[in-house]
């Protein structure tokens, strides 16, 4: 995890319209609470600016607290009409902003003068290389947790994603025929998560709900609190599908998400996008690393944690214990848990 040393950022208005901030050399947690904190004023105490500058220059690392400082400063200028505007980005940003594909929706300057027209979204504007050597060619990763690059670790969910796989296939026709002899829907279902750093992809699971669960969704209390759904009681989910999620067997095609290097067999649990609109920016740090198939929520009562708060702690808790040897422990929980018919998700 990156230091969270750097000083508050710094900010000057270029006319009484315009206003530039200079962002901080390490782009994580703290600093991101700050620039989030400072557009945020901006747009509420200074009723006549209308562009607002972000500059990268010098900025060296970002991470998923800087992601989630960005969507929602994003948010906040898009409400308020003012155009946000990102000038000499880095290639570690640049890399981070292409792997979430927000270089698709955010706008980049190129330092000229505004009155000459404003730019579109997704022209990349990058700054002069500097005496690190760093180029747009260069081969950077973006280190946010050691996890993420791991070959053991990467290894292990292959060779666990094959494994399981196997047992998807061998579980397969017995689930398929009790699915359509239900409702005669379909057998899977896809629904968009948020992988590392908030890369969205789609997750895939034995169907366990009705076939329009997503649209009647806004129709079922939510039991637990913060950025997270769930009902005990959920009235969407069919009778098959109470048995596959008690039995977690609803979880076995998460093992191609894992084959395809979209989810860990360990990690963290994966939110939806919904769900990562309601985040706090210091709770965007539980995506430093992939998401995985089970963790530390799922092995301590997933059904009884409610509170996301509390869901967070276990995330972070994770991230700091983090070892092979500390994902084979919980891995072995979980098989231990699945022969406890009190484990399962409702």
């Amino acid at each position: 995890m990156a230091s969270h040393s750097d000083a508050s950022p710094n900010f000057a208005p270029l006319s009484d319209q315009a206003y530039h901030i200079e962002m901080p050399s390490l782009f994580s947690a703290n600093e991101a609470v700050g620039i989030k904190q400072q557009v945020e004023d901006l747009c509420q105490r200074q009723p006549k600016v209308s562009q607002i500058i972000l500059n990268f220059a010098n900025t060296t690392f970002m991470d998923s607290s800087g992601i989630g400082a960005l969507v929602r400063c994003h948010s906040l200028t898009q409400k308020q009409g003012i155009t946000l505007l990102l000038t000499q980005v880095t290639p570690p940003v640049q890399m981070a902003l292409s792997l979430t594909e927000l270089d698709q929706v955010l706008t980049f300057w190129d330092g000229e003068d505004l009155s000459a027209g404003m730019p579109s979204p997704g022209g990349m504007v990058m700054a002069p290389a500097t005496g690190s050597g760093m180029s747009r060619n260069d081969n950077l990763k973006i280190i946010t947790h050691p996890s993420v690059h791991s070959k053991m670790k990467r290894l292990m969910d292959i060779v666990g994603a094959l494994l399981g796989l196997g047992v998807t296939a061998v579980i397969f026709v017995p689930i398929a025929i009790a699915i359509k002899l239900e409702d005669g829907g379909p057998i899977f279902f896809g629904q968009v998560r948020c992988s590392w750093l908030g890369r969205r992809f789609r997750m895939w699971k034995f169907r366990s709900m009705l076939t329009n669960a997503e649209a009647i969704k806004h129709t079922v209390e939510n039991k637990a609190q913060g950025a997270l759904f769930k009902n005990p009681n959920d009235p969407r989910i069919t009778r098959i599908g109470r048995f596959l999620r008690r039995t977690s067997l609803d979880e076995f095609p998460q093992f191609w998400n894992v084959l395809r290097g979209e989810m860990s067999l360990v990690g963290t649990r994966p939110p939806t996008p919904d769900e990562i609109e309601q985040y706090e920016i210091l709770q965007w740090s539980r995506l430093d690393i992939k998401p995985g198939i089970t963790g530390e929520w799922q092995v301590n009562g997933r059904s009884n944690v409610s509170n996301f708060e509390d869901v967070v702690k276990l995330d972070l808790k994770y991230q700091e214990n983090w070892s092979l040897a500390y994902d084979v422990q919980l891995l072995i929980k979980t098989v231990l848990l699945l022969f406890n018919k009190n484990s399962g998700a409702y």
